[in-house]
C-alpha cells in the first residue's frame, strides 16, 4: 500500500484528563470552528499511554522515565504525528483561520517562534539563530523525520532540560540534522507565532501583532513554568524572583524561588555566610565614598568590605576612618601601576568570607543586592550568581535604561573557592575568571535589574563606545524628559544617597585624567606547547593560489604530526576540486588527519566581490562554508587555525606565536606588503566616541558597511603595540581555542547585531564572554590582486554569494570525531 503523502484532515491534542480548562477550551474550539469537517481527537494521559504501549512500546522506559509531565506531553506528539499523521496543536493556541492553505502540497509543516526568543539567555547559551516551536506540527504519516526524530528522543533523553530534551530546543536541533529536510516547511513566526511570549514582551515592550497575516495565535500560556515576578520595594507580598541555572554550561532548571521564604529561614537561624565585597579603587574619593555608603545600606546580615586603594594621597581612607565601620577593611597600597587583575587577585587574598563579591567603585547597589544573590545561592544549592540584566546609567547623557540579558561579569557573587586568578589585565580581566565560574560551577542569574546599576561617568576602564554599545541594545531607554527624571528619583530612593547628589553627578563628571601613550609592552614569546592544530581553509576558483598554500603550509616549523588539515571546496568552474583530489595521497601522508569536503552552494557572482550590496550574500555563503567545513573537520583538536587559500607569506612560527599571546582568539596583522598598509579591515577597534555616530546611514542590506576608517581604528594604526584587544577580527588568519567552536561560537550566517561572518563572530564571542586580540607586529602578507580592480577576471578565493540551493558531496578521510 502507497504511503500517504497529504496531511489527513484530523485534530490532536492532549491534556492531562478529559477536563479542559474553560480558557483553552475557548481555544480549542476554535480549531474545529475555522477547519468544519475536520476530526477532532482528545489525548489524555492515559490515552498516551496506552497508545505507546501499543505501537511504540519500545519507547516505554525512555516515556515513563521522564522525570516532568511535559516531556512525555512533548514526546508523544511525535509519535502521535507518525502513527496517524494530521494536525497536533496545544490548548493554548487559537486558530484565526483555515490551515489549509498552508498545508496544501506539503508533507509536514512547523513554525518558527518570534526571533525575539533567540536572544532570550537560553537560546544565545545554544547558539540558535531560530527555534522551530513544537506547539503547532501537521504533517502526514510516516514522514520520514519522524523515525528520525525517534532516536534523536532516546539521545537526549537524559538532558535535564525539558526545552533540550523533548521541547523546542531538542526540535530545533533535530530538524538541522534531519538527513533529508527537503520534504519539512518551517513558516515564518508571522504565520504561528506572531507574539513573542510574554517574558519576551517584558523585556522588549508589547508586541505590534498582524493578525493579517496570522493563521493563529500562540498564547504561551506555560502551564509549566512558574509564574514570577518581582517587587522592589518592601511589601507583605510574596517576593518571587525569575532564575535560570546550569552546571558546567548545561541548564538544569529555571523559574522562580520564594525570596522570602529563604529571610524567614534566615530569621530562624539558618547559616548565612559572609560575604567579602571586594573594591579596587585609585584617586576617584568622592566615587568610592557612594559605593561604600551602598555597602553599608545592605540588608544581607554578614558583610565586609574589603577596599584595596593605590590612590596618590589618602583623602580615601580619611573618609573611611571617618565611618568608624569595622566591617570596613582598607589596605593602602604604593601608587607604582599595577594592572587591575593583580589588583583584584590581592583583595581576593585578603577577603575572609566564604563568599566574594565585586564591588566596583564607580558603580551603585541597590540595598537588596547581596541579599537576593545569596537567597539564590542558598536556595538552589548554587555556588555563583550573576545578575541576567543590569540598569544602565550615562549621568552626562541623562540616560538610563535596562541592559540586555547577558552574562554580567561585574555582578558576580561566587564562592571564594571557585574562584580563579584574575590575569594581569588593565581592563576586562573579570571575563575570563566569570567564564571559568561559569564552565566550572554550579551557577543561577536572577533577572533582577534594579539590583545594579552601571554607571558611565567618562572615565571608566572602558570608553564611550563600550557603553553606547550596550545601550544600542538596551530596553526601556529613558533619554532626558519627565520619564528620566522620575526613573532617577526612583533609584534615588532606593539607594543611600540624596537625589541632589545623584543629579550633581549629571553636571560635575569626574575629571579625567591627563592622557599619557601607553608604551609598547614586550612581544609575546612564542608557546612552548605545541597541542594539536587544525588549519581549516574554504576554497573556490583558487588553482591559481592552491600550490603557494601548500608550500607554504609545508614551510611551518610545527610539528607536522600534530597538524591536522581540513579543506571546503564549492561552486568551482577552474579545476579546483581536481587539483585537490590529486594533492590528497600527499597530504594525507604528511598530516596528522586530512578532511577534504566538496559543497557547492549554487553560487553565481552578482558583480564584483567588494559590492556592498552582494556582501551580505557573499559572506553569508562564507560563514555557512566556514560552519560546514567546521562540523565535518573538527575532532580531537585544541586550536582551530582559520587560514584563507591566497594569504601569500607569513613566518614559519606563525602558530606558536598566536598561540603565545596566550589568548582564546586571536590574529595577526594582514598586511598588502611587509610593513605596508593593513589589508584585512574587518579586524578593528571601535573609536573612542563611535557610539554617537551615526552608524544608521551605513546599513546595507542588514549589516553594517561604512566606509574605511568611519568609527574604526585598524591593526596600521597601532604597530607599535604588541597585544592589543579588538572589538572585530577577520579571516585570513584566525585562531580559536577548539572548545569554543564546541561551546557553540560559529560564524553567524544572518546578521548578528548588524554583523556577519568574521565580525558576527566576534560579536557573538564577546557576548559569551571572550575577548578578540590581534598581535599587530606580526605580520602575514595578503597582497593586493588583480581581483580587487574592477572588471579584472582573476578567482576569488572565497565563495560569493547568490543563490542558496546546496548540493552536498564529501569525501573525508576516516577519522573519530569528538564533539
Amino acid at each position: 500500500m502507497p504511503a500517504q503523502t497529504t496531511i489527513p484532515t484530523l485534530i490532536h491534542q492532549t491534556w492531562k484528563d478529559s477536563d479542559i480548562p474553560p480558557t483553552w477550551r475557548t481555544w480549542a474550539d476554535s480549531w474545529r470552528r475555522h477547519n468544519p469537517g475536520w476530526g477532532y481527537r482528545l489525548w489524555t494521559d492515559a490515552d498516551n499511554r496506552e497508545f505507546l504501549e501499543e505501537h511504540y512500546s519500545w519507547f516505554l522506559p525512555v516515556y515513563d522515565g521522564y522525570p516532568e509531565p511535559i516531556m512525555r506531553a512533548d514526546a508523544v506528539r511525535y509519535f502521535l504525528m507518525d502513527h496517524f499523521g494530521g494536525l497536533y496543536v496545544d490548548l493554548d493556541f487559537e486558530c484565526l483561520k483555515p490551515v489549509q492553505d498552508i498545508l496544501e502540497g506539503r508533507e509536514l509543516v512547523l513554525g518558527c517562534e518570534p526571533e525575539a526568543h533567540t536572544r532570550l539567555l537560553l537560546a544565545r547559551q545554544r547558539n540558535l539563530d531560530r527555534i522551530v516551536g513544537n506547539a503547532f506540527i501537521a504533517s502526514r504519516p510516516g514522514h520520514p523525520f519522524w523515525a528520525h526524530a525517534h532516536r534523536q528522543l532516546v539521545a537526549a533523553h537524559r538532558m535535564p532540560s525539558a526545552l533540550d530534551a523533548t521541547g523546542p530546543f531538542w526540535l530545533t536541533r533535530t530538524i538541522a540534522s534531519a538527513p533529508d529536510s527537503g520534504s519539512i516547511t518551517v513558516l515564518g513566526s508571522e504565520v504561528l507565532y506572531p507574539a513573542p511570549s510574554p517574558y519576551v514582551t517584558q523585556l522588549s515592550g508589547p508586541p505590534d501583532v498582524d493578525r493579517e497575516r496570522a493563521h493563529a495565535l500562540h498564547h504561551w500560556s506555560g502551564s509549566w513554568t512558574p509564574d514570577s515576578s518581582w517587587t522592589p520595594r518592601r511589601s507583605s507580598a510574596v517576593r518571587r524572583v525569575r532564575f535560570w541555572a546550569s552546571q558546567g554550561l548545561q541548564p538544569f532548571a529555571d523559574g522562580a524561588f520564594d525570596l522570602d521564604a529563604q529571610r524567614r529561614s534566615w530569621a530562624a537561624g539558618a547559616p548565612a555566610p559572609t560575604v567579602s565585597c571586594l573594591m579596587v579603587t585609585k584617586d576617584r574619593p568622592s566615587l568610592a565614598a557612594r559605593a561604600i555608603a551602598c555597602f553599608r545600606a545592605q540588608t544581607y546580615p554578614n558583610t565586609e568590605l574589603v577596599v584595596i586603594d593605590d590612590s596618590s594621597d589618602d583623602a580615601l581612607e580619611r573618609r573611611i576612618g571617618a565611618l568608624d565601620d569595622p566591617r570596613i577593611r582598607l589596605h593602602r597600597l604604593p601608587p607604582d601601576g599595577q594592572p587591575l587583575g593583580e589588583l583584584r587577585n590581592i583583595a581576593v587574598d585578603r577577603a575572609g568570607g566564604a563568599f566574594v563579591s565585586q564591588w566596583d567603585d564607580d558603580d551603585l547597589y541597590d540595598p537588596e543586592r547581596l541579599e537576593v544573590q545569596m537567597a539564590a545561592i542558598l536556595a538552589l544549592g548554587a555556588e555563583a550568581c550573576f545578575l541576567t540584566r543590569e540598569r544602565l546609567w550615562w549621568p552626562a547623557r541623562r540616560r538610563i535604561a535596562t541592559s540586555r540579558a547577558r552574562l554580567w561579569e561585574g555582578s558576580m557573587v561566587c564562592a571564594r573557592e571557585k574562584l580563579s586568578r584574575y590575569p594581569a589585565q588593565r581592563r576586562g580581566e573579570d571575563t575570563p575568571v566569570a567564564e571559568q565560574v561559569v564552565r566550572t560551577s554550579r551557577v543561577v542569574s536572577v533577572d533582577v535589574p534594579e539590583l545594579y546599576t552601571y554607571v558611565f561617568h567618562e572615565n571608566n576602564t572602558f570608553d564611550a563606545a563600550h557603553f553606547g554599545r550596550h545601550f544600542e541594545v538596551a530596553t526601556d531607554v529613558s533619554d532626558g524628559g519627565s520619564a528620566y527624571a522620575e526613573r532617577l528619583l526612583a533609584m534615588a530612593r532606593r539607594l543611600p544617597i540624596a537625589a541632589e547628589d545623584l543629579v550633581h553627578a549629571e553636571t560635575a563628571p569626574a575629571p579625567a585624567p591627563p592622557k599619557r601613550r601607553t608604551p609598547a609592552g614586550p612581544a609575546p614569546e612564542p608557546a612552548a606547547e605545541r597541542p594539536p592544530v587544525l588549519v581549516l581553509t574554504p576554497v573556490k576558483d583558487a588553482t591559481a593560489f592552491l600550490p603557494g598554500y601548500l608550500k607554504n603550509l609545508a614551510s611551518l616549523d610545527y610539528p607536522r604530526e600534530l597538524v591536522s588539515l581540513g579543506l571546503l571546496e564549492g561552486d568551482s568552474r577552474d579545476g579546483t576540486w581536481e587539483m585537490l583530489q590529486e594533492a590528497l595521497p600527499e597530504l594525507r601522508a604528511r598530516y596528522r588527519h586530512v578532511t577534504v569536503v566538496r559543497q557547492d552552494f549554487g553560487v553565481v557572482s552578482a558583480g564584483p566581490r567588494w559590492s556592498t550590496g552582494i556582501q551580505r550574500r557573499r559572506r553569508s555563503v562564507l560563514a555557512r562554508a566556514r560552519n560546514h567545513l567546521l562540523a565535518r573537520a573538527l575532532a580531537d583538536e585544541e586550536w582551530v587555525l582559520w587560514l584563507d587559500v591566497d594569504v601569500a607569506a607569513y613566518p614559519p612560527d606563525l602558530v606558536q606565536r598566536l598561540l603565545g599571546a596566550g589568548k582564546d582568539i586571536v590574529v595577526p596583522h594582514c598586511v598588502t606588503e611587509p610593513a605596508g598598509p593593513t589589508y584585512d579591515l574587518n579586524t578593528f577597534v571601535v573609536r573612542p566616541g563611535a557610539g554617537a555616530l551615526n552608524w544608521s546611514q551605513w546599513m546595507r542590506d542588514g549589516i553594517l558597511q561604512p566606509p574605511r576608517g568611519f568609527g574604526r581604528t585598524y591593526l596600521e594604526d597601532v604597530r607599535e603595540q604588541q597585544l592589543i584587544r579588538v572589538d572585530s577580527v577577520g579571516g585570513t588568519a584566525l585562531l580559536i581555542r577548539a572548545d569554543l567552536h564546541r561551546d557553540g561560537l560559529v560564524f553567524p550566517p544572518v546578521p548578528y547585531r548588524r554583523l556577519i561572518e568574521t565580525e558576527g563572530l566576534a560579536a557573538l564571542a564577546r557576548d559569551m564572554g571572550t575577548a578578540c586580540w590581534a598581535l599587530p607586529a606580526l605580520e602575514v602578507v595578503h597582497p593586493h590582486r588583480a581581483s580587487d580592480v574592477p572588471g579584472a577576471p582573476v578567482p576569488a578565493s572565497r565563495p560569493q554569494a547568490s543563490g542558496l540551493q546546496e548540493s552536498t558531496s564529501e569525501h573525508a578521510a576516516p577519522r573519530d570525531r569528538t564533539r
